[in-house]
C-alpha cells in the first residue's frame, strides 16, 4: 500500500532534484508494518518460562511470567482449556492479565528427580490466539535469588553481605461477603531491612556551572518509560483471578509507599467487587528486589 507524505516548500527547495532522483528510482514510501503498533486491546497474552531454581531442601521450582502486548487491555481467563498447564489444569497460575512484562508471577513445585528433559506447559489463549511456554530444566536456566534480584530490582548487583531475604508476610483469611459490601483486608510484612537505604552524596553548590552536564530535555507524557521497581519494604494488592463469569474489584488504597530500609509494614484496605463470584485476590510484599506473594479467596454473594 502506497503512502504520501507532503513537504515544507523550504525543505522541497533544499532538496533540488533528490526528488526526481528518488522517483526514478521507484523508491516506495511504505506505511510500517502492522505488527508493529501499539494496541490498547485485541492482542494476546505471551506466558513465559523464567527459570527454575533448586531449593535448598532438594526440591525443584519453575517459575513463569507473562507478557499482556495490550497497553490497556486486562483479559480475564478462567482456569480451563484456555488456560491450563499439561500436568494438571491448575497449578496456581493467574487468571487476570495486567498490561505489559510481569516477572516471576508465580512458581509450580516439583520433585527433585524431575526428569530432565521433561516439559512443563503451560497454554494459554487470549483474543483467539493460542501461546505457550515450555518450562525444562535446561542448565542455561537455572536461577537463584540473586538472579530474580536483577531482574525484579532496578538493576545492578544485588546484596551478598549481607544477602538480602525477602519479606514475610501474614494477613486476613478468606472472606465471604455480599455484592454492594466492601471487605476490610489487612496484611502486615516484616523483612530485613535489605537493602538498605542509599547514601547519597552532597551535591554541590556549583553542580551546574561550566563542565557539568546540561539539564536532559524532558520527554512528552506519552513517552515517559515505566519506572523500575522501586527499593523499600512496601505493600500493594493486586486482582489474581475473577470469578469465570467476570468481574471487577476497587482496592481502598490499593498499596502503601516504599520505605528504604524498612523492616515492618502493614496495609489495612477496602475490597470492593462489581459481580457476585469467587475472587482471588494476591498482596505482595517487596523491599524493591525481592518478591513474597499472599492469597486471599473472597466469596461474594448477591
Amino acid at each position: 500500500m502506497r503512502s504520501f507524505r507532503f513537504l515544507a516548500p523550504a525543505l522541497l527547495i533544499a532538496m533540488g532534484g533528490a526528488s526526481a532522483r528518488l522517483c526514478a528510482q521507484k523508491v516506495i514510501d511504505q506505511l510500517p508494518d502492522e505488527a508493529n503498533f501499539s494496541r490498547a486491546a485485541g492482542q494476546h497474552v505471551q506466558p513465559f518460562f523464567e527459570g527454575w531454581q533448586r531449593m535448598p531442601d532438594g526440591h525443584i521450582v519453575m517459575w513463569f511470567g507473562y507478557f499482556n502486548r495490550n497497553f490497556e487491555e486486562q483479559p480475564d481467563v478462567p482456569i480451563g482449556p484456555n488456560n491450563k498447564f499439561d500436568l494438571r489444569a491448575d497449578l496456581g497460575q493467574p487468571a487476570h492479565f495486567y498490561p505489559r512484562r510481569h516477572l516471576f508471577v508465580f512458581k509450580v513445585d516439583v520433585p527433585s528427580d524431575w526428569d530432565q528433559e521433561k516439559r512443563l506447559t503451560w497454554t494459554l489463549t487470549v483474543n483467539g490466539q493460542t501461546s505457550t511456554a515450555n518450562g525444562w530444566l535446561q542448565p542455561q536456566w537455572e536461577v537463584d535469588d540473586g538472579v530474580i534480584q536483577m531482574n525484579i530490582g532496578p538493576g545492578g548487583a544485588p546484596p551478598v553481605d549481607p544477602p538480602n531475604a525477602a519479606p514475610k508476610v501474614t494477613g486476613s483469611g478468606d472472606q465471604t461477603t455480599v455484592l454492594g459490601k466492601p471487605v476490610k483486608l489487612t496484611v502486615s510484612a516484616t523483612d530485613d531491612g535489605i537493602p538498605k537505604p542509599r547514601v547519597r552524596a552532597n551535591r554541590p553548590a556549583n553542580a551546574t556551572a561550566a563542565g557539568a552536564s546540561p539539564p536532559r530535555m524532558p520527554l512528552p507524557p506519552g513517552a515517559t518509560p515505566t519506572p523500575r521497581a522501586q527499593l523499600g519494604l512496601r505493600i500493594r494488592w493486586m486482582l489474581y483471578r475473577a470469578p469465570a463469569e467476570g468481574g471487577k474489584v476497587a482496592f481502598e488504597p490499593e498499596s502503601t509507599r516504599p520505605v528504604s530500609g524498612g523492616q515492618t509494614a502493614e496495609l489495612t484496605t477496602e475490597a470492593t467487587f462489581s459481580a457476585p463470584g469467587i475472587y482471588w485476590l494476591r498482596a505482595i510484599a517487596s523491599d524493591g528486589l525481592l518478591e513474597t506473594p499472599y492469597d486471599v479467596k473472597v466469596t461474594v454473594a448477591r
